[in-house]
């Protein structure tokens, strides 16, 4: 089983409220994450425990210049983030190295996958 891995405690709240559906990653990730995967979104401290989210599945994987992210891709991965200079500021600080709007970027787009019975009981009605 393959996995997404977060290692910010802000991220853990997004992910568990499910307003983060996407994550941006420096460099081009496509050969190791492809359309339809399913993966654990885990969220934990590199070479530590990790806390499993859930499952999903991976709906679509794009590779472009961190120039050409839309302001959606942006707040698909961070919802506090609206502009992409603060996306570059964002990804500067979590790699701890000058991240600059040329760089390419892999937007990763998943959905959490839920079992029948929890689909029906989040339906309204």
């Amino acid at each position: 089983m393959y996995a997404l891995n977060f290692y910010s405690p802000i991220v853990r709240d997004q992910l568990r409220t499910r307003r983060k559906t996407a994550t941006i990653r420096l460099g081009n990730k496509s050969g190791k994450y492809k359309k339809g995967m399913v993966v654990q979104v885990l969220v934990g401290m590199r070479f530590g425990p990790r806390e499993k989210i859930f499952e999903a599945v991976i709906d679509k994987v794009d590779v472009k210049p961190l120039a050409e992210l839309s302001p959606r891709e942006i707040e698909h991965d961070n919802p506090e983030i609206k502009r992409t200079d603060e996306m570059v500021n964002f990804l500067s600080q979590l790699y701890n190295r000058e991240v600059s709007e040329n760089d390419t970027v892999t937007v990763i787009h998943f959905s959490e996958i839920v079992s029948p019975a929890e689909l029906a009981a989040n339906l309204p009605g």
